[in-house]
């Protein structure tokens, strides 16, 4: 095999559509790029998935790859998700941390890697074992099972366990630990400064313990870990001394590791994302990934090669990421259980009964009621006139889908109490629809309040205030970040969703009215309160 074909092999690619556009088969016959990321932009209806990765590996097979491509996802589960119309909506990582119940995580692992198999998604991006330990960190936050190490490694094991009992290959992310970071690496380069006594009594330990319960992949961060790193502004994903020393030599990892998208502005922004790719396989790395621009994709494979080409990276460098993807690909790929001939038929699990049923019982488990004077359970239908108040949502996160960001609290609670009034604000809301709604909401017996990230100086908060002000009790829910309380200490009653989803937001919606008994605890810890 020539030297691109196996660059081609360690590349990771994205692009748009819901069919294998032009420049995806390009890749994939000419090159030889032997894995694909899917987002958003990339899912339909299940049998389109099919479709589409079913065209995928026929046109790796026919251009006479040895093994299938490897096709992953970012199915973390809550507020990050690509799967929706026909799949079942599972809990994400902090509302399962919230169930104190490790053998959720290990039950919703099973059932994820169960749909994406059948759709012919063969890896997922998840579990996420980064320790939440930063109530301002803007994106990890809810995507982590808790700022416990202790319960992080616990579940994170469980989920990586469950998937791969459901034959699909799963990544640890994001090492060496993204938790206490105030700053989200698609936008800037974050920095963590702890010494390596607390990296490894923290941020490490999850990782120690999946890999030693036999982890597949893990994903580097783009973080500068100057406990580990003595050049300056090098993050972990260009760190020979993160990848190579620490991952490999020290925690005796050989699986394979990957990069995050080296689009994303750490890279982008400072070395290049061609160049990056050159310095992630001399420090250690397998999978260079490049999920959006075509150019870039091309760029990154031909620089790659030109350094193996010139000596800037040994042949051997290169042949031992190339051996590990092997190895991983034979170990859960075989060309045998693809039909890519067969008209598409999506297999009855995607979506089934017993996966909502589960789902359901999770979320039970996990909505939490963090305070209530007395308030809960409110009375429908003309015995409590309810007014609902929510800003529209808008994603905090790069990495979430925007298809998936539509608040559904007052649909919720319609569903229950057709009669309750539900008013959607600007986000953030004005100081007008702030002045209107709070005169209005004089009027009700009880407010309902949804939050999204209260963040100081933001009129969420505002809103909140003004309307504890009017005397009528505030039911707020905390839609996705758990630590609004922190800014909002005065309300009546307050519940956790942890995320945005429509069956988190019912079961929220139930427990407000009585009709759910939900038993969820803080998986973090709340500052000042």
């Amino acid at each position: 095999m020539n030297i691109r074909h196996k660059v081609g092999q360690l590349m990771v690619v994205g692009f748009k559509g819901k069919t294998a556009s032009e420049e995806i088969k390009e890749l994939i016959r000419e090159f030889h790029v032997g894995g694909i990321i899917l987002f958003g932009r990339n899912i339909g209806t299940p049998t389109e998935i099919l479709a589409l990765t079913t065209e995928l590996q026929r046109t790796a097979k026919e251009a006479g790859h040895e093994h299938p491509l490897l096709i992953c996802i970012d199915q973390e589960n809550g507020v990050v998700r690509r799967l929706g119309e026909g799949a079942t909506i599972f809990p994400g990582a902090m509302l399962l941390g919230a169930t104190d119940k490790a053998e959720n995580a290990y039950k919703v692992g099973l059932g994820t890697g169960k749909e994406l198999k059948a759709l012919g998604i063969n890896w997922n991006l998840a579990p996420v074992l980064d320790v939440n330990n930063n109530a301002d960190n803007p994106v990890i936050g809810v995507r982590s099972f808790g700022e416990s190490p202790e319960k992080v490694s616990l579940f994170g094991k469980m989920a990586m366990k469950g998937m791969q009992d459901a034959g699909v290959i799963t990544t640890l992310k994001h090492f060496p630990g993204h938790g206490d970071t105030n700053v989200d690496s698609h936008l800037d380069l974050p920095i963590i400064a702890h010494d390596m006594e607390r990296l490894e009594k923290i941020e490490l330990k999850p990782f120690v313990e999946s890999i030693q319960a036999g982890a597949d992949t893990i994903m580097s961060a783009h973080v500068y870990f100057p406990a580990i790193e003595d050049q300056p502004g090098v993050p972990a994903t260009l760190s020979k001394k993160v990848i190579t020393g620490l991952l490999r030599n020290k925690l005796q990892f050989n699986g394979v590791v990957t990069t995050d998208c080296m689009e994303m502005n750490a890279i982008a922004n400072t070395i290049g994302t061609a160049q990056g790719g050159v310095e992630a396989i001399k420090a250690g790395v397998d999978l260079v990934m490049v999920s959006h621009l075509h150019h870039l994709q091309k760029d990154t494979i031909e620089a790659i090669a030109c350094a193996v080409e010139s000596g800037e990276i040994n042949e051997s460098t290169l042949n031992d990421a190339f051996g590990r993807v092997t190895r991983l690909k034979e170990k859960y790929l075989t060309w045998d259980e693809l039909q890519l001939n067969k008209a598409i038929s999506v297999p009855s699990v995607v979506g089934c009964e017993e996966h909502e049923q589960t789902a359901a019982d999770i979320y039970r488990q996990g909505v939490t009621i963090v305070k209530n004077n007395g308030v809960l359970p409110l009375a429908a239908e003309n015995k409590q006139r309810v007014l609902v108040v929510y800003s529209e949502n808008s994603y905090t996160m790069q990495v979430e889908d925007k298809r998936y960001s539509s608040m559904l609290l007052g649909k919720s609670i319609n569903e229950i109490d057709a009669l309750a009034d539900v008013v959607e604000l600007s986000n953030p809301p004005t100081e007008d629809e702030i002045i209107a709604i709070s005169e209005r909401a004089k009027e009700y017996d009880a407010i309902v309040v949804g939050t999204l990230t209260a963040l100081p100086g933001n009129s969420q908060i505002t809103l909140v205030e003004k309307l504890h002000d009017t005397a009528v009790p505030v039911v707020v829910v905390a839609t996705r970040s758990p630590y609004d309380i922190a800014y909002l200490p005065d309300v009546a009653a307050y519940l956790c969703t942890y995320e945005f989803s429509y069956p988190a937001l019912k079961m929220a919606a139930e427990a407000i009215y009585g009709l759910e008994k939900v038993t969820g605890r803080l998986p973090v810890s709340i500052p000042s309160f």
